[in-house]
């Protein structure tokens, strides 16, 4: 094995909730297997992760509980990282998108790409409640899916079928803070323009190209992810909001963007950065090395997400990192499809899961014989 240097990133868990064993399966320890085996061949890598902790449903979360979105987070955040450190994951460093280092990292990036004119500001209708007096977050609002019929879709995203949703996309939308159908108000936000990326992300998708470039090898992913990113594509991409009307987050730093935040999916993945900076502050390293083009010269980067994150590593945070200019995009993206539990995917949000907290503390000199259960039944590819 030749000599290369990696920067493996395993996708934040959401602090809402504790992690479950379809959570390890598909996301946490694979990446554990694939940096052991660098280090035993003596690749120079940086395995990262961190709790995402911004979010509609964190605000939900904490409303349910009769507590604030804060000791929601840090509750979380420490259970999690108890839990991969019990159950023997070797992250170099455990960030949090809630830290003031993170906050400022991501208002950073996305001022850059304002200032360079790379969002469109645009005025739309987006789903009001009335009752409570707030805009809607897409997880606020419920209804059925219009690709599965699935009555219990959210607006962002369904959990059966794993289509990526918008509000609007909702078939009987309801709000899950009243319970009464939402109205249409006007607000206005800053969106990506997805769409105007087509042609390079199918070349960089399909073939591996980029800027005229072999940049890596299009054999080496996975089917599904793949299959996805190119469905998307093909199908015709839109712009999508970069910022949502919600007072817990990372505020938008621009002027006339009061009661506004970055949407969590440009905020979250930011935090692998920001943990990156993290443990370089800490380690006495430069951190542009694991992240920036001119530093890091070949290096590689590699996420481990779940069939969920798909098109947000493949389509919304390359568009990113490339429209900033700085930094290097992925060399592979490996996602495995879902863990299912009697027929049905894991699932926190519909508390269906075996728990991994419960696990170790039940059973807690059976870890080696639960991380070889679960690399034996992983769900690579079904």
């Amino acid at each position: 094995m030749s000599n290369s240097s990696f920067t493996v990133t395993a996708a934040l868990p959401y602090a809402n909730g504790p992690l479950h064993l379809g959570h390890v399966s598909g996301v946490y320890l694979p990446a554990d297997i694939f940096v052991r085996y660098l280090r035993m061949n003596h690749q120079d890598v940086l395995f990262l992760c961190g709790s995402d902790e911004h979010g509609a449903a964190i605000t939900l979360r904490a409303k349910k509980d009769k507590t604030s979105p804060q000791e929601i987070v840090d509750k979380y955040n420490q259970q999690i990282s108890s839990s991969f450190t019990d159950f023997g994951i070797s992250f170099d460093v455990f960030h949090r998108t809630s830290s003031s280092l993170h906050h400022q990292t991501a208002r950073d990036f996305f001022k850059k790409l304002w200032d360079d004119n790379r969002f469109i500001e645009k005025t739309s209708e987006q789903y009001y409640d009335n009752d409570f007096n707030q805009f809607l977050a897409d997880r606020y609002i419920t209804g059925s899916c219009p690709k599965c019929n699935h009555d219990s879709a959210y607006g962002d995203q369904c959990e059966n079928c794993g289509a990526v949703l918008s509000p609007l996309d909702l078939i009987s939308p309801k709000s899950t803070l009243s319970g009464k159908v939402p109205v249409l108000k006007k607000t206005t936000h800053w969106y990506l323009p997805l769409d105007q990326h087509e042609k390079w992300l199918k070349d960089w998708v399909k073939d591996g190209i980029l800027d005229g470039k072999k940049h890596h090898n299009p054999q080496e992913w996975r089917n599904q992810v793949v299959g996805q990113c190119l469905s998307w594509i093909e199908g015709g991409l839109r712009p999508r909001a970069m910022t949502r009307d919600l007072d817990w987050g990372v505020k938008v730093p621009i002027e006339n963007a009061e009661g506004k935040v970055l949407y969590v999916w440009l905020d979250a993945p930011i935090g692998y950065i920001s943990a990156t900076k993290h443990w370089a502050e800490k380690e006495g390293k430069d951190w542009k090395k694991y992240w920036c083009k001119k530093e890091a010269g070949d290096r590689k980067l590699v996420h481990f997400i779940g069939k969920d994150n798909i098109v947000f590593h493949t389509i919304i945070f390359p568009i990113l990192l490339k429209d900033h200019g700085e930094f290097i995009l992925p060399d592979n993206v490996p996602s495995s499809e879902f863990l299912n539990l009697e027929g049905n995917k894991f699932s926190t949000s519909r508390n269906w899961a075996v728990w991994l907290h419960d696990f170790l503390e039940r059973y807690p000199d059976k870890v080696d014989e639960l991380r070889y259960v679960l690399t034996a039944i992983a769900p690579e590819s079904k």
